[in-house]
């Protein structure tokens, strides 16, 4: 892959930094716990979730839809692939044609299954207070009892999701006692339940007496905060830099209107670099006008509306800018990614992830 890449935007990942935070991330962990990466989105967008040789190492991964499943048994991953996520009935065939662990809590898809008489291995889903999907409560009995008449369903494990962990802690303790009555009265109904969860990067941050057997990383398994405390709580290192390179220089006239609308005119002779990422990209439009990039080790300003492919960026104050000089959308460094996202008034998960296919990801 790395091999074929010519295009000059490009995504780098530090395979190194990775595992260094999947260290981190041990360290605060009992040593029977075990790890389940979550690769839903592409690995964060990073592309994490293609490299065999990473994701052999464990025994379980998280995934969110049954087409990410898919694609993870084509590459030749042989274990446990877990769908978070309640699946729909029209994809019962992929399910078991591919053998995944699904997250359960409809009863129409339990139906479906038994009407085909499918096979399943599934996580029961609790719902404790997300207000998304999950068994209330009062029906896990019930519920249970349902499954139980579907002699090819299979329950191997018990979880749910806290809605706010990082923000909430009278809440959160609401949710883990709800989850842990649930868990007895499974445990009660189902014996070998072999995997029990709850906690993701936040979770495993602020409750570490509610690991149980397994937890869930998500966003600082890729070296980047869940949330505003969380470099006070765990030593991460970024693995992502985005970065492109000048592919064309002009100088131009004050008054020069630079891509559409004519809404940035330039107020004085100006050096204006385009670079070739755009909102096809990921390269967020809400950037037009709009934060820095980074350009031999300095920053300057995005300019005009950012296009389809490409954006423009004002580089007269630069000295020697030349075509082929890298420039960095986010280093980590001078420009982090939650900045980024603060601009576009979202937050580091939604950047990183919806950096689109379009832009290769390179290896390190």
């Amino acid at each position: 892959m790395n091999d074929e890449i010519t295009r000059p935007t490009v995504m780098e990942i530090n395979v190194d930094n990775f595992k260094y935070n999947l260290e981190q991330i041990k360290n605060k962990l009992k040593s029977e716990t075990i790890i389940m990466p979550i690769m839903k989105a592409n690995a964060y967008g990073t592309y994490i979730n293609t490299r065999l040789d990473i994701i052999n190492d464990f025994e379980i991964i998280g995934l969110a839809t049954v087409d990410e499943g898919v694609q993870i048994r084509k590459l030749g991953y042989q274990k446990d692939i877990f769908i978070l996520n309640q699946p729909a009935i029209s994809e019962l065939d992929k399910i078991t044609e591919n053998n995944l662990i699904i997250g359960l809590s409809s009863k129409e898809f339990l139906d479906e299954a038994q009407r085909k008489n499918t096979k399943l291995r599934v996580h029961l889903e609790i719902e404790t207070g997300m207000g998304r999907t999950g068994i209330a409560i009062k029906q896990v009995q019930s519920f249970i009892e349902h499954v139980q008449k579907t002699k090819n369903v299979q329950i191997e494990g018990v979880y749910s999701h806290l809605s706010s962990p990082d923000i909430d802690d009278k809440y959160t303790n609401e949710q883990l006692n709800i989850f842990e009555h649930a868990i007895k009265i499974v445990e009660k109904q189902v014996k070998g339940i072999k995997y029990i969860h709850i906690l993701a990067s936040n979770g495993i941050i602020n409750y570490p007496k509610a690991q149980y057997n397994l937890v869930r990383p998500g966003i600082i398994m890729y070296g980047y905060q869940s949330a505003k405390d969380t470099l006070e709580n765990i030593n991460l290192k970024p693995i992502a830099t985005l970065k492109s390179k000048i592919t064309f220089l002009k100088d131009v006239e004050k008054g020069t209107s630079i891509s559409y609308a004519r809404d940035f005119i330039t107020n004085r002779k100006s050096k204006i670099a385009t670079v070739p990422i755009g909102y096809a990209d990921g390269f967020k439009r809400n950037l037009s006008n709009n934060g820095n990039v980074l350009i031999n080790g300095q920053k300057v300003p995005i300019i005009g509306k950012v296009c389809m492919d490409s954006f423009m960026a004002d580089v007269t104050d630069l000295k020697d800018v030349k075509v082929g000089d890298d420039v960095f959308i986010w280093d980590n460094e001078k420009i982090t990614l939650e900045e980024i996202a603060h601009l576009n008034n979202t937050i580091n998960y939604e950047i990183l992830s919806t950096i689109s296919n379009r832009v290769p990801r390179k290896f390190l």
